[in-house]
């Protein structure tokens, strides 16, 4: 009799141990927004999609940003804290945002490559190099969406939108050409290429999809 008590008993605890919530840890749910920062460089950051920041935040102009403002990183009904501990074992979402074809696209600069980062989970950029001050070219039309150095490990970094689903980026530029909200055509001169990582001169460059980072070298010609 006591040995069918603690099997009934064992029984019980692995059904309550299983109907508990379980903890799970994710990367930050909210960012405070710095001086100088756009939504498309917060969203660029943690490699989201623009359109999904506005979506979870309700942002009615998503150009109207503020200093110490915080957004949502995660849709705000995804992840709820019930008496300290999760009650959803959810993962943070990946953008369901329509994907528009690609653009055609043009090399940035033409050189050797030098770095490729395609089996990085985080960043697939490259690494192209050159010598410092070769022009530095528009891979696609689109507009300007960030110019700047706010960004750790870019540089002078200028990233240009090219429709709702694609960007690009272009790092390690000694000067830029181009501003925040100027239209570029493809092949126009946007930046000056700099000094990389250990002082040799290249640009990186990076394509996004829907805020994903992807190959470049699917797309390039």
């Amino acid at each position: 009799m006591r040995r069918l008590n603690l099997r009934v008993n064992f029984l019980m605890f692995l059904f309550v141990l299983g109907c508990t919530p379980t903890i799970v840890e994710y990367g930050p749910r909210v960012h405070v927004v710095k001086p100088g920062e756009t939504l498309q460089v917060i969203a660029w950051r943690y490699g989201l999609d623009a359109r999904d920041l506005i979506q979870w935040n309700s942002l009615d102009n998503p150009n109207l940003i503020f200093v110490d403002q915080q957004l949502y990183l995660i849709p705000q009904n995804d992840i709820r804290i019930v008496s300290g501990r999760m009650s959803s074992q959810q993962a943070a979402p990946i953008s369901a945002q329509p994907i528009l074809p690609a653009p055609t696209w043009l090399w940035p600069v033409q050189g050797p490559l030098i770095s490729d980062d395609a089996n990085s989970a985080a960043s697939k950029g490259i690494g192209i190099a050159g010598e410092v001050g070769d022009d530095v070219f528009a891979a696609a039309a689109g507009q300007v969406v960030y110019a700047g150095d706010g960004l750790v490990g870019y540089g002078n970094l200028l990233i240009i939108q090219h429709n709702p689903t694609f960007l690009s980026a272009y790092g390690h530029n000694d000067r830029l050409i181009v501003s925040e909200g100027d239209f570029v055509q493809q092949g126009e001169v946007i930046a000056a290429m700099g000094f990389g990582p250990d002082r040799q001169p290249q640009l990186f460059f990076e394509i996004r999809r829907n805020g994903t980072s992807v190959d470049p070298l699917v797309y390039l010609p």
